[in-house]
């Protein structure tokens, strides 16, 4: 399958200071947090994500790290720096690796506690199409997926399927707005296409919503993540989810998706994709995809649910008290 890629694929975000507006992973985590967990707890311990601006001297920091280590703001770590804070938490093991390795943390200084989501309750998927899903940022593959669903509609020409994009720098509020201008003829094609809709970004609910109507979430994902609440929400909704084995995805994925191995050449990146997401697509009406889909549902919705992590989070809050 040759590629026609729309759009500029070497173009990437650079992350500057979050938007009070934003409401990407790091903020939808951040409210519930402090939402779930007791507040004369919480009273006593200044939880820091990712940004570092002021450190209290009545209260143990606590830095809570959503990005890479080679990110900017994560640089203070470096030499040390990892001592001014009580400790610091990370959303995957591969997460805590790469600190480990690029900026010298030692094991001792973090621990993982990992994203966790409200489960999507239990619903019907429709039955008169295949619908496709891609729901996070569009530097994260969206590029690839386009033209990847040309060709599939030129191997396919038989399967009725559609997708929905649900894809914004917009997410991370109105200062974000302007990385979306080199993605805007990408976001053109697909609103020109009679199988594709654009929906731009809209609240997470939206988002859950749309989920419960998906049998798959397609993600060529060529941006190295260090968790995907994307994907795990997916996972909750019962969609079939078909990635690369890229940074923490393996992790997030915990073997119940359609993953194969990432490749650094796009083209051949897109060619694997394509494959994967057609076998996908036969297994929609698959009776034993069905089954294990019920499976997937059982163990995200019990390891990735608030409720698991609040449990979490509290006992290793109080053991910081002892």
């Amino acid at each position: 399958m040759k590629l026609n890629v729309v759009g500029d694929p070497e173009s990437r975000p650079v992350k500057n200071e979050v938007d009070n507006e934003a409401m990407g992973g790091t903020e939808l985590m951040k409210y519930a947090l402090y939402d779930k967990i007791d507040s004369t707890l919480m009273s006593k311990f200044n939880i820091i994500p990712s940004r570092v601006r002021e450190l209290s001297d009545t209260k143990k920091n606590i830095l809570w790290l959503h990005d890479l280590p080679q990110d900017p703001e994560s640089q203070h770590l470096k030499n040390g720096g990892w001592k001014k804070f009580d400790q610091l938490v990370f959303v995957s093991h591969w997460q805590k690796q790469q600190y480990e390795n690029f900026l010298g943390v030692p094991p001792s200084a973090g621990v993982v506690l990992q994203n966790a989501i409200e489960p999507i309750e239990h619903h019907e998927k429709p039955t008169d199409k295949v619908n496709i899903i891609y729901h996070t940022t569009p530097h994260r593959g969206l590029e690839l997926l386009v033209p990847i669903m040309d060709g599939i509609e030129k191997a396919l020409p038989d399967v009725d399927w559609h997708l929905d994009v649900y894809s914004s720098f917009g997410v991370y509020g109105s200062t974000w707005e302007a990385r979306n201008k080199p993605y805007e003829p990408l976001f053109d094609k697909i609103k020109e296409h009679e199988r594709m809709t654009y929906h731009g970004f809209v609240g997470n609910e939206e988002v859950k919503e749309a989920l419960k109507k998906a049998h798959i979430y397609a993600y060529p994902n060529i941006w190295p993540e260090t968790s995907c609440i994307s994907m795990i929400e997916a996972l909750s909704a019962g969609c079939i989810v078909v990635h690369p084995n890229l940074a923490a995805l393996p992790e997030t994925a915990a073997n119940w998706t359609l993953m194969y191995d990432f490749h650094e050449d796009m083209q051949q990146h897109a060619n694997r994709h394509a494959l994967t997401l057609m076998d996908a697509m036969r297994l929609t009406n698959d009776e034993n995809m069905r089954g294990r889909l019920q499976m997937q549902k059982s163990y995200v919705d019990g390891f990735y649910s608030w409720e698991t992590r609040v449990q979490q989070w509290t006992v290793f809050l109080t053991s910081l008290l002892t």
